[in-house]
């Protein structure tokens, strides 16, 4: 008998498949934390999760409805200062995953959350900003981008780089002496991108279940590549799906 699950429930188990157990992983709140905490629920019990308030090791019994949430102080290892989250943690290198999201994404996986339209002093929406983005982009060990399908969100190019991906192709971040990888996927209600290794333009490798091409081609702003070995994912196991649904009913 064949499940019943939504697009935003694929692309959260997608997210939660791709943390490896033992991992140690920056988290920012809504789906990235959604997806954490049900990968820790799951397959990968001993998932380290760190968030940007100073929690480390954090086990929270429900989700947090902010990165101050009491739920994560009281459970986790350690709590110590964001001044060391980031300069003890993340600027070493000692974070193994970041997850990201934000209003536009690129070709090259450059993420904006800062302006659309305009300049930056007269642009026609002003975003949320950066936070701690730049540097999660910038030092982790690798990235995983978490984002809806869109042609406006999905641009060939950003109106602001916010977060740094691959700039404009291969070899920017090398030039930059960037510490982490980059955006290795970027996990979508669609399917899965990856950076082709040659030129690092997102290429679709995985089609979402009951997606087509022609869907994700028409979601995006550029003329996106699909691989030649495109595969497709998995659909959610009634494990995962009822696990994130508990989850969610906690909030």
């Amino acid at each position: 008998m064949s499940l019943e699950f939504t697009s935003d429930e694929m692309m959260t188990v997608g997210a939660a498949r791709s943390l490896d157990d033992g991992a140690k992983c920056f988290v920012g709140i809504g789906l990235p934390s959604t997806a954490a905490n049900l990968a820790r629920r799951t397959h990968a019990p001993n998932l380290v999760l760190i968030y940007e308030s100073g929690t480390l090791g954090t086990k929270p019994d429900r989700l947090p409805l902010s990165i101050g949430d009491g739920v994560l102080a009281d459970t986790a290892d350690s709590v110590i200062s964001v001044p060391e989250i980031f300069n003890y943690w993340l600027q070493p290198g000692r974070i193994d995953i970041g997850f990201l999201g934000g209003a536009q994404v690129d070709r090259f996986g450059n993420i904006n959350t800062t302006v659309i339209g305009g300049d930056y002093r007269n642009p026609k929406v002003r975003l949320p900003g950066a936070g701690g983005a730049p540097e999660i982009a910038a030092s982790c060990g690798e990235v995983l981008i978490v984002m809806r399908m869109s042609p406006r969100s999905f641009v060939d190019r950003v109106d602001f780089v916010t977060s740094l991906g691959y700039g404009t192709g291969k070899g920017d971040r090398e030039a930059l002496g960037l510490r982490g990888r980059g955006p290795v996927k970027v996990i979508t209600d669609l399917g899965v991108l990856r950076p082709d290794p040659e030129t690092c333009e997102l290429t679709l490798t995985e089609l979402s279940p009951g997606s087509t091409v022609e869907q994700a081609k028409a979601a995006v702003g550029w003329d996106l590549k699909v691989a030649d070995d495109l595969g497709t994912q998995d659909p959610p196991s009634e494990n995962e799906l009822e696990v994130l649904r508990a989850l969610k009913a906690t909030v």
